[in-house]
């Protein structure tokens, strides 16, 4: 499956960085004259549809929407490379939220199944806006489940993108071919290889990285490349995720997570795990990424209160999956106002 021809648009855009850039620059700082034109009103239009189709999916799986917090005495320490940012709230160094991960598993142990709309600020390294599919600022599906495990959330992640693109081709197909996008409807499961056998399969195709880290973004475009469907790597290497994801207590260093990565080269769609709930594990993973506990006192204390707190969950990126569904060079034509690592002042 070759890369989608909006992909091929991009690399040829970054070819000269610079230029890149300034193009760039002079999109974002005037967004409220593109968001005008017949092609973003409809990209937008779809986004809101793919929202709709999301909380319509959810609600007849019995899940409960629940308000995402902003802010916080900690968030998300996994993100890769971003930076955090931080206000202060009378007196105290609060974060903004980078992910809304610790919060929504106290949320599932209230109500079950839940999720949220949550907004969503990382810092990101300012070579990533060359990626197409880094903001500093965007939008996540959150979703948690109560009692669920590593499997469970992957066959929920699986129904859920395949009903969300279904509905996007019946409400809006004849609107996608003036996009010039075309999609397929999608059925689960979907393939699913482990990070080992993915590892193996990049190296294959001569994209080779170190075992044991996070999939670098040009590797994983390649096995997007190569296939026609939504599929899933599972089971990464404990140290190159979270200290929220599960390792598997029957095998050392293999976490119970996944994610989905849409075809044609678009990456990333979904990132989930099985949680850890043993305190005592908690506190050793996030001294072992370089964190202080005492930073999540609440966290901790919530994890012995609720004990055993077992849930399973997964985030969706908004502005990916409208990326994908409209066949678009980058997130930033995926979003109004869109925010870029680097590049300010914008509106």
């Amino acid at each position: 499956m070759p890369l989608h021809r909006a992909i091929k648009e991009l690399e040829d855009m970054i070819g000269d960085k610079e230029k890149y850039r300034e193009e760039l620059r002079d999109f974002l700082s005037k967004s409220w004259r593109w968001a005008k034109e017949p092609k973003y009103r409809l990209i937008f239009k779809i986004q809101a549809s793919a929202l709709r189709a999301a909380r319509e999916f959810l609600d007849s799986r019995g899940f409960v929407e629940v308000l995402s917090p902003i802010i916080g005495p900690v968030s998300d320490p996994g993100i890769r490379g971003a930076k955090q940012a931080v206000i202060d709230y009378y007196g105290h160094e609060y974060k903004v939220m980078s992910s809304a991960i610790l919060y929504k598993q106290y949320m599932a142990a209230s109500l079950g199944n839940i999720y949220m709309v949550s907004p969503n600020i990382r810092l990101e390294p300012i070579d990533s806006i060359y990626t197409g599919r880094h903001l500093a600022e965007f939008y996540q599906l959150d979703i948690e489940m109560f009692g669920a495990d590593l499997w469970k959330a992957v066959t929920l992640s699986e129904e859920l993108v395949s009903y969300m693109v279904k509905y996007i081709m019946d409400v809006h197909g004849a609107e996608l071919e003036k996009l010039g996008r075309e999609l397929h409807e999608y059925k689960p499961p979907f393939p699913r290889y482990s990070y080992k056998e993915a590892h193996a399969m990049s190296e294959e195709i001569g994209c080779r990285f170190k075992y044991g880290v996070e999939i670098p973004w040009r590797c994983e475009k390649e096995l997007s490349a190569m296939h026609d469907t939504p599929f899933i790597i599972y089971e990464y290497p404990r140290g190159s995720r979270g200290f929220y994801d599960m390792e598997d207590p029957h095998r050392p260093n293999i976490l119970l997570d996944f994610d989905m990565i849409y075809p044609e080269g678009f990456g990333e769609a979904v990132s989930g795990a099985q949680r850890e709930y043993e305190p005592a594990k908690l506190v050793e993973r996030i001294r072992e990424g370089g964190e202080d506990p005492a930073k999540y006192k609440w966290f901790l204390e919530m994890a012995r209160d609720l004990y055993p707190l077992m849930t399973a969950g997964f985030g969706l990126g908004i502005e990916r999956f409208t990326r994908f569904i409209c066949g678009l060079r980058a997130v930033w034509e995926a979003r109004p106002y869109p925010k870029l690592p680097g590049i300010a002042p914008t509106p």
